[in-house]
């Protein structure tokens, strides 16, 4: 029989939260190949994190320039003013007088980095939704090949990328019924000293947190029979739940090492959760047996999955916009 080729699309448009397209080719009269659902953002003048704009913040990054972005170096006031620069370009507002809270530690002056986006909602806005990672890194390594700096392209370059990305795409979108922080932390590696100080700040200001997500290592893909992405404290409340509820599908899982490795306890999350007593947790693709080079030299940009990364940023589009828009606070925490 003569084949006739065709492509139909059908739309189904929502009044908030994901569109979904279904998109079904024929290649002839009685067969129809496999419906494949694509979750996008609703808003269709959007377009969509571009691989290109991945790898170009995070090669930047996480090049020799920035000499592994310790906290008080020079290197780090470079990543900082490009974080800034970025946040000019996309009509991000600073959230206090300018884009760094500042902080010392004995001798060194550290700053968080933090952009915000009003809610467009009269009453959600007073609620405020925390997407965070850590800009900063180790400096330099242990030497391999005479090389000594420790680039940090996945520890946490990659993190502060898609929160970069994500700032970019509700800054255009307007699509945010609750408020947004978009934060960047310096001195995670001294101990959690950026986000606590943050944390502590915000508290201070009665800032009404609803929940707080932060974004570390996130440049490498798990196995593919693995949930993309896990969620340390998994168990603390519903978070990792409604995300995969909101998005429409299984992004976020449960890791039986994290109580373990005690990842809560570990990441830039655990000041919030301490401040507030709210939902706060990291979300990651980094599983410690996915990326040999913890902290070490060749935590670089060539090593990165680029494709993997921008497709994680892209997938966690409608569940961010989900949770960000829930008419009522939905995520909460556990009983344990």
């Amino acid at each position: 029989m003569k084949k006739v080729l065709s492509i139909m699309a059908v739309s189904a448009l929502l009044s908030c939260g994901s569109q979904k397209k279904i998109i079904k080719t024929e290649t002839n009269i009685n067969e129809v190949k496999e419906t494949t659902q694509i979750v996008v953002s609703k808003t269709d003048n959007i377009s969509p994190v571009l691989e290109k704009n991945v790898k170009e913040s995070l090669e930047f990054l996480a090049s020799d320039e920035l000499e592994g972005r310790n906290t008080g170096s020079k290197g780090i006031e470079k990543a900082a003013v490009f974080i800034e620069d970025y946040f000019k370009k996309n009509n991000i507002k600073p959230y206090f007088k300018t884009y760094r809270d500042s902080f010392n530690l004995k001798d060194i002056v550290g700053y968080n980095i933090v952009g915000y986006i009003e809610g467009t909602d009269s009453a959600l806005k007073k609620e405020f939704v925390i997407l965070g990672a850590h800009y900063d890194h180790i400096g330099n390594g242990k030497e391999v090949n005479g090389d000594v700096i420790a680039n940090g392209a996945n520890d946490d370059a990659s993190g502060t990328v898609a929160v970069m990305e994500w700032a970019k795409y509700f800054s255009k979108a307007k699509s945010n019924k609750r408020s947004i922080l978009f934060t960047l932390y310096s001195a995670e590696e001294m101990g959690l000293k950026g986000s606590g100080h943050l944390a502590e700040r915000l508290k201070k200001e009665n800032l009404n947190l609803y929940t707080m997500i932060n974004f570390e290592m996130i440049g490498v893909p798990r196995a593919k029979e693995e949930i993309m992405a896990y969620m340390s404290g998994y168990e603390k409340s519903n978070l990792g739940e409604k995300l995969n509820e909101y998005g429409e599908k299984e992004v976020i899982g449960f890791f039986p090492k994290a109580k373990e490795f005690q990842l809560f306890m570990r990441s830039d999350n655990y000041p919030f959760y301490k401040a507030f007593k709210k939902p706060a947790h990291a979300i990651s693709t980094f599983d410690f047996t996915n990326f040999d080079y913890y902290h070490h030299v060749d935590d670089e940009a060539d090593k990165m999955d680029f494709e993997h990364m921008t497709n994680f940023i892209n997938v966690m589009i409608p569940a961010l916009e989900g949770m960000i828009n829930a008419p009522t606070q939905d995520i909460k925490m556990n009983d344990e």
